[in-house]
């Protein structure tokens, strides 16, 4: 098993472990990227509207709300370093198996999702970047995810690369904005909010206008949970994998703060919320008109891209890690001899996401996942509350006090209200179906049966702590 040392084991019974040779920046790049995205090209102009020129106060906010998870997640890690992520914490703490299950594949579907949108973005870019439809749509999509395939089936090492030039291609971009837009800071107020409803503009409706911003902005962190489940692949996790976490948010928010800065300077607020499409490309056609427009379809390719990457090395290891626990076929778990990498995760997860990207606009699909994901950082913050109260459970080197898991939990769920409170119930109604579709799979498919296998595996792990 990838989760134990086979060093003493015999050379007939060694099974092909997991390629642990992520460093300590590596797996920051990777998380970086992960929160990265071409979404905050146009999420700065939807934030105006409800911060006005304060965009960088709900950034801030919005921070703050994420790091309280992220810290949960980076305590997590710390104790337990395990492919299987989300999925391995519930069952530790909850000992149910359907719990741990959909918190699982609730985690994949969120990946899913993502990559098969990415990949109809990725072909729409090319089309626009050369010019015209040379190949259709469906073409180059499925085009991109063979490749994303192959380089993830050739190994950690050259998946972490690509991630590498992607990250640094897409922080890069932003950074550029930065870069034109400097000489523009201080020419308008920083502190400049929009008209209120009823004229409100006292102590507490500022607070409820930048609660509301930060809402919105929130969701630009998410994707440190991606990095959980890179954790067998990374030397020295109990360490590395916290630091990871937290640099990575760090570096995610001082990009973000910049970016707010320098837009609400060089275009006022009220000019940002009227823009259409990609508010930052407004910024830089105004702050550099020299620039070619087609830098930033460039730079949004790879944006996308590597956001389907890190997804899909997230959802295949998680499947790898689940199917350890005994939650997936034992299929799932086979580990390459040579390349030491999952390749049935990777190749099952292909067929999935290729089905889906030929599906086309699966936008409230992708959005119910989104609302699942938060469920999900409210089931995991509590998981670890729950780990830390028992006292047979070991500790990591990177422990956080409970309250901070506690107000993880609390933020995430309300999250979830606010979330239901704004727009259709389309998204609501699309997340509940899922939810009862994987329940209904689990109990098909017999998932969690296995219960001596999944013992095993705890024990194991335990004896390898020394617990």
């Amino acid at each position: 098993m990838a989760a134990i040392d086979m060093g003493s084991a015999p050379a007939a019974t060694r099974e092909p472990t997991l390629d642990r040779s992520v460093t300590l920046w590596q797996v920051t790049l990777y998380g970086l990227g992960s929160m990265l995205g071409a979404g905050i090209y146009g999420l700065v102009g939807q934030a105006a509207k409800d911060l006005g020129s304060a965009i960088w106060i709900g950034f801030l906010v919005s921070m703050v709300a994420a790091m309280l998870t992220g810290l949960s997640y980076a305590n997590i890690v710390s104790r337990y370093p395990k492919a299987g992520g989300a999925a391995y914490v519930t069952q530790r703490a909850y000992g149910a198996p359907l719990l741990s299950y959909v918190v699982g594949l609730t985690v994949v579907c969120s990946g899913l999702t993502s990559i098969a949108t990415q990949s109809n973005v990725v072909a729409q870019g090319l089309q626009q970047l050369f010019g015209g439809s040379f190949l259709p749509t469906w073409v180059l999509a499925l085009g991109f995810l063979l490749l994303v395939a192959a380089v993830l089936l050739r190994g950690i090492k050259e998946s972490m690369w690509a991630n590498v030039v992607c990250t640094i291609v897409e922080a890069g971009g932003l950074i550029l904005v930065v870069l034109v837009g400097f000489s523009y800071w201080g020419t308008n107020s920083l502190l400049e909010f929009p008209p209120q409803e009823g004229g409100d503009s006292g102590a507490a409706g500022l607070a409820l206008l930048v609660m509301q911003g930060a809402v919105l902005t929130f969701f630009s962190f998410i994707g440190f949970e991606d990095m959980l489940n890179v954790s067998e692949e990374v030397k020295n996790p109990s360490r590395n994998m916290p630091l990871a976490i937290v640099f990575a948010m760090l570096a995610a928010t001082i990009i973000y703060m910049a970016i707010a800065i320098t837009a609400v300077s060089v275009m006022h607020w009220s000019e940002l919320a009227g823009s259409e499409g990609l508010a930052l490309v407004a910024v830089v056609e105004k702050a550099a008109p020299w620039l070619p427009p087609a830098l930033f379809t460039a730079i949004s390719i790879f944006a996308v891209s590597n956001t389907a990457l890190v997804n899909w090395i997230m959802g295949s290891r998680l499947l790898y890690g689940m199917s350890k626990q005994g939650l997936m076929p034992a299929a799932l778990g086979r580990v390459h001899p040579t390349r030491r990498t999952p390749h049935v995760a990777i190749l099952a997860l292909l067929v999935v996401v290729a089905a889906l990207a030929m599906v086309g606009d699966i936008k409230e699909l992708a959005s119910a996942t989104v609302l699942l994901l938060l469920s999900v950082f409210t089931v995991v913050n509590v998981a670890l509350v729950v780990l830390k109260r028992r006292p047979s459970e070991r500790t990591g080197e990177f422990e956080v006090p409970v309250f901070v898991p506690m107000l993880g939990a609390a933020v995430c769920a309300a999250l979830i209200l606010v979330r239901l409170g704004q727009g259709s119930w389309t998204a609501p109604v699309i997340a509940i179906g899922l939810l009862l579709a994987i329940a209904a799979l689990y109990f098909i498919t017999g998932a969690g049966r296995d219960q001596a296998r999944l013992r095993r595996f705890i024990e194991q792990d335990e004896a390898m702590s020394g617990s």
